[in-house]
């Protein structure tokens, strides 16, 4: 490392030294346990959250066993714990770790009235809740929340990239298989070994749960990408929705957020909820796809100058105007951009393409340099090195004539998003829906609507989009799977395997440049799909 990145780099760690000196710290009367050669035994290894307290546990300097019913073939995070040094007990909760544990921790989810928590109150250890962990145990790190609608994935994956090029080391959960944003997963991860926390957070849609999330992770900034109504079902409102997200604000009171000024919602919701502390804001040149509607915060409906769906340019009665952005994104071409911010142009090259990513990768830039202090020099070279997160328009085929990709799109906005940007590079594009939406038939309904006007064929794979398909039939665009999608919805994943592979069968038959399979259950079947193309094309 030459002399000048050293001295970069000590600047940076400076910077991060002055944030965590300056965090609150809310547990300041507390101590934590420090009894020489205590253990801590950890209830649920297997599962998300032991794992995770078992981890923080260890990375603080303590002492651990672990414990869990299943058994190695039904415990699928052990690899996380690899390179940790402690003992665990699999497919029973035998009486030695009992009578060697000082305290016990039992997963969030066991049931205060069942055996085995009164077999912990009974033992000699003394019991300790995740939550009482989470006081005990503060981040000693700048901690940064991104949440929002779409893009929270990619924006934090990207910021995550900047620290890695800068020298700085993230905190990172593990889970290969898991999103991770909601309930106990960003708390403990913030409060896992390294030198910055950034953290998706997420919310179920429920009032107070991404504040409860907050307020467990203390964060230093925050940022929000945008607020759309794509996550809600047919009982919920927008706003109250959008509240909810603001509950960010609510935490970061006094601190620094960065906020996406093409979004109406969010900065009205910046005037809604008084919030007091820094605001950076940034956004695109006017580049209109089309027309869109928001209800503003007076309650009237605002007209939206479209760049992406549910962002652009605006201007209500009630004097809620576009503001102008801190950072600015002009000449935008594909994977190119012009970077203006206080009389400064530097010019942005992506590892990646689509305007959407411009929006990610703006506030990525703007959270490094606001909040992490790295040079917008710096960022430029670094960001020529991100090359996306698996799962966003993954290409998983190409022979030359049609090309097969993944998205993870799973709302109407996102799935918009990611054929508008199809569109500008395949004349023809066909679309396996694989989705069950969050919002239920109006979701559904609307995530079909956005296909028949940018796709040439559909594909409705899930039993869901073939049930809304049905009134689509005659427009010729349609085209069904031989064998008729059963029933099936899990969380989020809206379809099963062999629905999956059978619609991306028909999809292949289609007269088109490119496919596109969509939704979580097109990411989580991914391989399988790559297989299909192995023994079809015989060319993987």
């Amino acid at each position: 490392m030459n002399d000048a990145l050293k001295k970069d780099h000590s600047n940076i760690r400076m910077v991060l030294y002055k944030m965590s000196a300056n965090m609150d710290k809310h547990s300041s009367e507390m101590e934590f346990p420090q009894k020489p050669m205590e253990t801590y035994g950890v209830i649920g290894i297997c599962g998300v959250v032991g794992n995770l307290v078992a981890r923080v546990l260890m990375d603080h300097g303590h002492h651990v066993i672990c414990t869990d019913i299943q058994n190695s073939d039904n415990c699928p995070f052990l690899y996380t714990l690899t390179n940790y040094n402690t003992h665990i007990y699999l497919s029973n909760h035998p009486e030695s770790f009992f009578k060697s544990s000082n305290y016990i921790i039992p997963p969030p989810s066991l049931s205060k009235t069942s055996k085995l928590f009164q077999r912990i109150i009974e033992s000699p250890a003394q019991l300790m809740e995740v939550d009482d962990l989470l006081e005990l145990i503060n981040p000693d790190k700048p901690v940064i929340c991104i949440t929002g609608t779409n893009g929270k994935t990619t924006t934090t994956t990207l910021l995550k990239h900047f620290c890695y090029k800068a020298g700085l080391k993230p905190t990172e959960h593990g889970f290969l298989t898991l999103q991770g944003n909601i309930d106990y997963i960003p708390p403990l991860q913030c409060r896992l070994d390294g030198d910055v926390a950034v953290l998706e957070t997420g919310t179920e849609g429920k009032k107070g749960d991404l504040k409860c999330i907050l307020e467990r992770c203390q964060p230093s900034g925050g940022v929000i990408t945008n607020i759309n109504p794509d996550h809600l079902n047919d009982t919920h409102d927008f706003m109250h929705y959008a509240r909810i997200k603001g509950e960010i604000l609510e935490e970061l009171q006094g601190k620094m957020i960065i906020v996406n000024a093409d979004d109406p919602t969010i900065w009205g919701l910046i005037s809604e909820l008084d919030y007091h502390g820094k605001v950076v804001t940034f956004g695109v040149e006017h580049t209109p796809q089309g027309e869109g509607r928001k209800r503003c915060w007076c309650g009237r409906e605002i007209f939206i100058n479209e760049t992406l769906a549910g962002v652009g340019y605006y201007d209500c009665e009630c004097g809620l105007t576009h503001p102008t952005p801190d950072y600015l994104a002009t000449n935008i071409n594909k994977n190119r951009f012009t970077l203006q911010v206080s009389g400064e142009t530097i010019e942005m090259e992506m590892g990646i393409t689509g305007l959407h990513n411009v929006y990610n990768a703006m506030g990525a830039i703007v959270a490094a340099h606001e909040l992490l202090e790295i040079p917008l020099e710096d960022l430029k070279n670094y960001i020529k090195t991100f090359k996306g997160v698996p799962g966003r328009m993954e290409h998983v085929y190409n022979d030359g004539t049609m090309e097969l990709l993944v998205d993870y799109a799973h709302n109407p906005s996102g799935v918009e998003t990611v054929l508008r940007e199809l569109r500008k590079t395949y004349e023809k594009l066909a679309v396996v829906i694989t989705i069950s939406s969050e919002s239920g038939r109006t979701g559904d309904v609307d995530i079909m609507d956005k296909a028949m006007y940018n796709a040439d064929f559909i594909i409705p794979a899930s039993y869901y989009s073939r049930q809304v398909a049905e009134k689509y039939i005659s427009s010729g665009k349609i085209k069904l799977t031989q064998k008729e999608p059963d029933e099936f919805r899990e969380g989020t994943l809206g379809a099963t395997e062999e629905q999956v592979i059978e619609g991306v069968k028909q999809g292949l038959e289609c007269d088109v440049d490119a496919v596109v399979c969509i939704g979580e259950a097109a990411v989580k079947y991914k391989d399988n799909i790559k297989l299909l193309i192995d023994s079809t094309y015989n060319t993987l």
